[in-house]
């Protein structure tokens, strides 16, 4: 999953991104409002974690910024306000989750992943097709039943594919969607990357599960 940190502490935002990375989480950082709305307006992300008290532009200003459509990020606000006035303000603004500072890093991937799972319809708690189960929760995945000991990328990789079957993602998207905006790696790297996830189902019985779209990019078809 693709997260948004929006965090200007510098201590608190390193050690949240550090441990979500351990997690799974692809994560991009913002350190205030303005970095995060032009961050929200060039890539897509899954979550999202916001304070309140930023520099530039508050919280409340990044959560009027959201798009009002399905493909708005779910929003946990993490904020040293612990009064009722400022979460009923914080929700009522479009936040879907509030947790007071200072927390539990526990509680927040807790959080995180209950906020993935809304709604059911669109983020289903586990994958399958084709002989492949996969569970992002468990950040676990099966082919014919074989457990699959993939990477962090190659899982995050085939998620991807298995989440939005029939649709074909560039090489320059996957690395977008799965190493994060900031990252260095080229999207040359997406061709080793879907080898060896390739191998790895092949081996477990899946050989044709990826396709490639020559000059467009691949895709579960």
């Amino acid at each position: 999953m693709k997260l948004l940190l929006v965090e200007d502490s510098e201590r608190l935002r390193d050690n949240l991104s550090r441990g979500l990375r351990a997690e799974g989480f692809t994560v991009d950082v913002a350190t205030d409002g303005v970095e995060a709305t032009g961050y929200l307006a060039g890539f897509g992300y899954d979550l999202m974690i916001l304070d309140l008290g930023l520099p530039r532009l508050d919280g409340f200003g990044v959560l009027r910024a959201l798009p009002t459509g399905g493909t708005r990020p779910r929003v946990l606000v993490l904020s040293a306000r612990d009064q009722v006035g400022d979460r009923i303000d914080a929700l009522n603004a479009g936040a879907d989750d509030y947790l007071v500072k200072p927390f539990a890093f526990e509680e927040v991937l807790a959080r995180l992943h209950a906020l993935a799972r809304r709604p059911a319809e669109v983020q289903a708690d586990v994958l399958e097709h084709a002989g492949v189960r996969l569970d992002p929760q468990a950040h676990r995945a099966w082919a014919e039943g074989t457990a699959l000991n993939l990477t962090p990328r190659e899982f995050a990789l085939l998620e991807l594919l298995l989440r939005h079957r029939g649709r074909v993602f560039a090489r320059a998207t996957i690395l977008e969607r799965i190493a994060g905006s900031e990252s260095e790696a080229s999207d040359r790297s997406i061709e080793v990357l879907v080898f060896g996830l390739r191998r790895k189902l092949a081996d477990a019985g899946c050989a044709s599960l990826i396709e490639n779209r020559r000059g467009a990019g691949y895709l579960i078809p």
